[in-house]
């Protein structure tokens, strides 16, 4: 079990001169002091125009001030809004990697939608639409963390030419990647894109077991795809939270901001009217709470265990991690049990107080905390080892980084494009290269239209056929060749040396050695004397992996492909050359 702490920055009115500035200095000061205790991550969301509920519209740049105020906590993004109305991904790429690099590698990046009414009719952005802008921005975000340079991107929602965004994050390929949650179905969404699931939905831990189980059930599927170029299965849940040694007191300090917490969030969301610079949302809080399902008289201190939500004579009302050392640290254990991997607590909320705030997270980190921190790094590392095959399986399923299929030069006139496709034909026309360029590009050309023939003529064919078409001269000619001019020297490191494949065939074993050296990687028909690494396999094994119909970890884990020699080299070869390493 990992902990964070969660702001909105919550600001009800009346609002005093100099307020905004306050909560601020008090969140950092409340930050420092988890910082201190061990709580692992400060999660700061982005919201624009959502007052009272929300005054953190530049998340950046109150995580850059926390970056620089402790020492070990990660920096949560929870999350930062992605429809390109709100942030074009080139401008998330920049200030995540800019914030990862002055933290020292400490990002964590959450990414959503949004779905209130008062932020996407602010920026324009269409409801029937915004998950798939979503999709297309997060695709484009990590590419360009990853991608030197990024290859370019001409979508429905987001254009732009090749470029290379820089900086690049400290964390590589990029800082662990979220989504943020609120129902079933998007906890589903975030297995299925390999993303940690941020749930912002108030949920009994016994409701949470049923979620936790169909996120990990996809997360060792065939289902899960990644979003990124790493997995990250995380379930987080989000709970009210005040602490004291006696229970009255936790509430008296506690309730109305775990209250106003949920009943704002509902005015936003659920069922509020808003009128900008007018509605008083806490004013309408005092006077219909009990309605709207926030009663404060069902919250008594009687020592029972806690549960997020309360029902009872037909009224329903909020409580979560409000309590004693002893109440928190039992709805914590059931969390854990449910396989709920992160807590986040939310102290800063309504009008609660900053000392008692201070206070609450002080016992949690004295009483609390010392419970579950002994066995979490076992816990986790458990889970590493036993999501490890599957997580392979996910990231064979994933397109790799894309290399720009020709040079893209801009001048100080312009660019040949506004977003060209790196991987589409060149447009007719006169072609004003010299001769030379363009007989190697017509060549490279034909050659991997060569290798994409090879790959969809063994799709889906009898062993037979397969084995005949890439045991043959030319079929492994076409497989080698393409992965030599795939070879990436920028993830090699500088590697020197040879990758031996020993391929068996119709006509007896065929050597290919792909050899590395000043940055280039050549293919030849030969075996080396002394290769890095030797990888033996059958041509049908190649033909199913070229084809995709085999994945690389299998084709390990059963047996297709053995290895001899270095086995770091073997296990960076998909970085090099992409899926066709086969490694």
């Amino acid at each position: 079990m990992r902990f964070g702490l969660f702001y909105e920055h919550q600001l009800p009115r009346p609002w005093e001169e100099g307020a905004e500035g306050t909560l601020l200095r008090d969140a950092l000061e409340q930050v420092e002091l988890a910082d201190r205790l061990g709580i692992d991550v400060v999660w700061e969301v982005e919201h624009h125009f959502l007052e009272e509920y929300s005054h953190s519209s530049a998340p950046e740049v109150f995580l850059a001030a926390v970056s620089q105020r402790t020492s070990r906590i990660r920096l949560g993004h929870g999350i930062v809004q992605l429809p390109p109305a709100y942030n074009h991904p080139a401008r998330v790429a920049e200030r995540v990697a800019t914030l990862d690099l002055v933290s020292g590698g400490r990002v964590e990046l959450g990414t959503g939608e949004s779905s209130s009414q008062v932020e996407l009719g602010g920026f324009g952005v269409d409801r029937d639409r915004k998950r798939e802008q979503w999709e297309e921005s997060l695709e484009a975000l990590v590419r360009m963390m990853v991608e030197e340079p990024f290859a370019g991107i001409d979508g429905r929602f987001v254009r732009m030419p090749p470029r290379n965004v820089v900086p690049k994050p400290l964390q590589r390929l990029h800082p662990p990647l979220w989504v943020a949650c609120s129902r079933r179905e998007t906890i589903l969404l975030a297995a299925r894109k390999g993303l940690g699931a941020l749930s912002f939905s108030f949920v009994e831990p016994e409701r949470a077991e049923e979620w936790v189980k169909a996120y990990y059930r996809i997360i060792a599927s065939g289902e899960c795809v990644p979003a990124g170029f790493s997995v990250n299965p995380n379930v987080a849940v989000v709970v009210p939270f005040m602490c004291h040694e006696d229970e009255s007191t936790a509430i008296e300090r506690g309730i109305d901001g775990a209250h106003f917490f949920g009943y704002s969030l509902a005015h936003y969301y659920v069922f509020g009217r808003h009128r900008p610079g007018t509605t008083d949302v806490w004013e309408e809080f005092l006077e219909h709470r009990g309605d709207m399902g926030f009663a404060r008289e069902l919250i008594r201190p009687d020592g029972a265990p806690l549960g997020v939500t309360l029902l009872q004579e037909g009224l329903g009302s909020l409580r979560g991690a409000v309590g004693t050392p002893d109440q928190v640290s039992d709805l914590i254990e059931r969390y854990e049990r449910a396989g709920v991997d992160q807590v986040i607590l939310v102290a800063q909320a309504g009008k609660n107080r900053h000392e008692h705030v201070c206070e609450s997270l002080e016992l949690f980190g004295r009483e609390v905390l010392p419970r579950f921190a002994e066995r979490a790094a076992e816990v986790e590392r458990g889970k590493r080892e036993r999501l490890a095959e599957a997580v392979s399986r996910a990231m064979a399923r994933r397109e790799p980084p894309r290399r720009l299929a020709r040079e893209y030069e801009v001048s100080v006139q312009g660019e040949p494009g506004p977003a060209p496709d790196p991987y589409a034909p060149r447009r007719a026309g006169r072609d004003r290269r010299p001769v030379g360029e363009r007989v190697r590009t017509a060549a490279a050309g034909a050659r991997d239209r060569v290798e994409r023939r090879v790959a969809s003529l063994v799709r889906g064919r009898p062993d037979r056929q397969v084995e005949r078409l890439i045991g043959s001269s030319l079929g492994l000619r076409a497989v080698f060749g393409g992965m030599a001019r795939q070879f990436r020297a920028d993830r090699a490191q500088g590697f020197r040396g040879t990758v031996q494949y020993e391929v068996e065939g119709p006509g007896g074993v065929r050597p290919w050695a792909i050899r590395i050296s000043d940055g280039r990687a050549r293919a030849v028909p030969v075996r080396d004397p002394d290769p890095a690494v030797t990888l033996r396999l059958s041509a049908l094994t190649l033909g199913r992996l070229v084809s995709e119909e085999l994945e690389p970890g299998r084709a390990f884990l059963e047996g297709h492909v053995r290895v001899e020699g270095d086995l770091q080299v073997a296990t960076r070869l998909s970085e090099w050359f992409g899926r066709g390493s086969f490694s």
